[in-house]
């Protein structure tokens, strides 16, 4: 019998071939990335080299959608992954799909029981969940998307104006957040808004007209949605239904609505790279263009797009604060490979207010039978930790594991 791990093979392998045959399958398709990399765009011989032309990308301001605009056949040669990730990207052959939670009856104190422990074991074993019937009008959710898709297919002159590098800016325009410190450059383009707090917030008026009411509207919608699920997490692990809430965990929020044009070579980038989400709780609003995946087990799963449904997912620090009853899961996104664009509008929320000694697992959670297993973490080491490298997955959770 093939070993279990072989089940999930990113080298899309016939059981029946046996061990031998499925390593030699291995060594096949590592040999056509390779070639396939050098034969399409070269390699980049140097640091130098390599610093020289994300400078010229990020000074042009055009970002990957300009890219494409040009009539580009091949991506430059910033945007190749390693080795190691492009021998991942092969098409899976799989029925598992993150769970979806209907939140119809989240009210009913006869069904609320059962949404709590829905919520809980998809937040313990996947992390990621889909919600249906979470309040917010299809109308605004559609609008949302095409606002998003609006502000990214403005001529770039329009957007030039907006584009920076200033990542804790109230607002910018730009692509890839860690561009500079990244390996390798991922093929998509954002916009981000600083919706609270107050003081560090984007002014109304400077949000592009564009879409204002409907960044604005979806803020309030999204927070909404995510202190009713914050309220099932808490009661999932016997806290007070309000106790996140008053943790402001959801007071901190950043709007981000990303942009993926078509790849004219999706299997040599990826959309975003692998990575977790550093803050508390994140929810997400996509089109129908397919592309986000999941890490489950060995395993990358397609979260293929729902009408309707919002994405929730934990992050690192909901986990580290729940003393690890809550999961923050690696999650990537493909390049697009569609001619229609690939939309996503996230809300990223976070604590606004933080203690000065700092946040550890909740004293509640903890216990003989359950010892700590994360130390102390301040805003200093969230915020060092975070713009000190390029996205990646648990960084300040595995420095805090005790």
């Amino acid at each position: 019998m093939v070993p279990k791990t072989l089940l999930f093979s990113p080298y899309n392998l016939y059981l029946n071939d046996g061990v031998k045959n499925c390593m030699k399958q291995k060594s096949l398709e590592t040999n056509r990335f390779k070639k396939m990399a050098a034969a399409t765009t070269g390699v980049i011989t140097s640091n130098e080299d390599r610093m020289k032309d994300i400078k010229e990308f990020d000074q042009s301001k055009v970002g990957v959608k300009g890219l494409v605009d040009s009539g580009i056949a091949s991506i430059p040669k910033i945007f190749i992954q390693p080795l190691e990730t492009l021998s991942t990207l092969n098409p899976y052959q799989t029925n598992t799909s993150i769970p979806v939670i209907d939140l119809e009856n989240i009210t009913s104190q006869a069904h609320r029981p059962k949404l709590v422990q829905q919520i809980k074991e998809a937040a313990s074993e996947w992390g990621f969940f889909q919600v249906i019937n979470h309040g917010i009008p299809v109308s605004l959710l559609e609008e949302t998307i095409q606002a998003v898709k609006s502000f990214h297919e403005q001529p770039k002159e329009i957007k030039a104006k907006y584009y920076s590098r200033e990542e804790r800016s109230s607002m910018l325009y730009s692509s890839n957040n860690d561009l500079y410190r990244a390996k390798a450059a991922t093929w998509h383009d954002y916009l981000q808004i600083w919706m609270s707090p107050k003081e560090q917030s984007a002014k109304v008026e400077d949000i592009p007209e564009i879409l204002r009411k409907e960044s604005l509207e979806w803020d309030c919608c999204a927070k909404k949605v995510a202190e009713d699920v914050m309220e099932l997490l808490c009661e999932g692990i016997g806290l007070e239904s309000s106790k996140f809430k008053d943790m402001t965990l959801s007071g901190e929020r950043v709007f981000v609505g990303v942009y993926y044009p078509y790849c004219p070579q999706p299997n040599l980038t990826l959309g975003l790279t692998p990575h977790t989400d550093p803050a508390t709780l994140t929810v997400l609003l996509q089109n129908q263009v397919s592309g986000l995946q999941v890490k489950h087990g060995e395993e990358w799963v397609d979260v293929k797009p729902l009408p309707g449904a919002l994405i929730i997912n934990i992050a690192d620090l909901l986990q580290i604060i729940s003393n690890g009853e809550y999961n923050s899961v690696q999650h990537r996104v493909r390049a697009n490979s569609c001619e229609e664009p690939r939309i996503s509008v996230v809300e990223f929320l976070n604590f606004s207010k933080w203690e000065e000694s700092g946040y550890g697992p909740l004293p509640e959670l903890v216990s003989a039978e359950k010892p700590p297993r994360y130390r102390q973490f301040t805003k200093a080491d969230f915020v060092n930790n975070f713009y000190s490298k390029g996205l990646d997955s648990k960084s300040l959770v595995g420095k805090l594991k005790l």
